[in-house]
């Protein structure tokens, strides 16, 4: 059975620790670092080690491209997203093809080494955000869908499920809502007209979103991730949305106005998150499963279609993949040291 609560690991194998935790019936995922990475071996022999342990855990990554990419050493680098739309406004084929090659590569190199799925595409605008920027695929509203779909549809291609982020849009946010709180005090009608617009073209192929921790003040008070109005009444009721939702982290700074990491999982979890993520804080992971030990488990049936095709291969100190997965690796590479 999957819990509700998905957190982290401090180094490249378990703990003792870290195996008592994993045997919590409420813990349900584990999410990768890149302090957690010295080699696609040494990944997959903690990923097995990790199923031996939990059998039923999911394993995730923030593996986007670009600055976001916590598989490097042994793995292929991939760029931004947001080049992805810089090809778009002049050769449009060429940059879907690419970017359904990208996703495709992301995800079986992600799938290789034992790791179910990364949270991505991001669908934000690559606007004022000082945290998005080029995570996104481009600046105009309109070309995110169509470079994103592709993206996703090269995951599927691989055996992946995706997770659309940060709902309903982080982009036109400045704040970095990891160290600050991030407020938007356009109107319903204004984001749902430009942000949202890219969550909605897509929402029938996305298997999971993450709302963003950020207030939109003229809507609702709080977060969109601890907001039943986002969730129950926009997403789930309005949109029809029947994919997981998961919390971004709940250690991030604009998390803190729910207060300590219990009542911030309870929180999401109340407002109809499926998981809530806690990272990079091991004493707020403990307190936050303390604080949903005795809640009903989430959503089994929502949450098993995050599980990840995994191959069941023996992994060397570098990648070797197949002659599909080179020659993609080859034009993905060639594509990013032609920028």
């Amino acid at each position: 059975m999957i819990g509700a609560l998905m957190l982290d690991i401090a180094g490249t194998e378990l703990t003792q620790e870290d195996i008592e935790l994993l045997r919590a019936p409420q813990v349900g995922g584990m999410i990768l670092f890149a302090r957690n990475i010295e080699s696609p071996q040494q990944v997959r022999a903690l990923t097995d080690h990790m199923r031996q342990i939990r059998p039923d855990i999911l394993i995730a990554v923030d593996q986007e491209g670009g600055r976001v990419q916590r598989l490097r050493s042994g793995f292929t680098l991939l760029p931004a997203m947001g080049r992805f739309g810089e090809l778009y406004l002049t050769q449009p084929q060429k940059a879907l093809q690419l970017a359904e090659q990208c996703g495709w590569l992301m995800a079986t190199e992600v799938l290789a080494v034992g790791i179910d799925f990364s949270f991505a595409p991001v669908l934000d605008l690559n606007a004022i955000s000082d945290v998005i920027g080029d995570r996104g695929f481009s600046k105009n509203i309109d070309d995110i869908a169509p470079l994103a779909g592709a993206f996703m549809q090269g995951m599927k291609k691989a055996g992946m499920a995706n997770t659309g982020k940060h709902f309903p849009g982080h982009g036109s946010v400045k704040a970095d809502s990891h160290v600050a709180a991030a407020i938007d005090s356009r109107s319903y009608d204004e984001i749902y007209n430009h942000d949202m617009q890219s969550f909605i073209k897509l929402m029938p192929q996305l298997d999971a979103l993450m709302p963003a921790h950020v207030i939109y003040d003229q809507v609702d008070p709080n977060p969109a991730g601890f907001s039943p109005f986002w969730i129950q009444e926009v997403l789930r009721k309005r949109l029809n949305f029947n994919g997981v939702l998961f919390s971004d982290d709940l250690s991030m700074q604009a998390a803190c106005v729910a207060g300590g990491a219990d009542a911030r999982i309870q929180a999401a979890l109340a407002a109809g998150c499926d998981m809530g993520l806690v990272c990079n804080d091991r004493s707020a992971a403990c307190t936050a499963l303390e604080g949903i030990a005795n809640l009903e488990l989430p959503n089994q049936e929502r949450l098993e279609r995050m599980r990840g095709q995994i191959p069941p291969i023996q992994i060397g100190e570098t990648l070797s993949l197949g002659n599909e997965w080179q020659a993609v690796k080859t034009a993905i590479e060639e594509f990013k040291n032609s920028i």
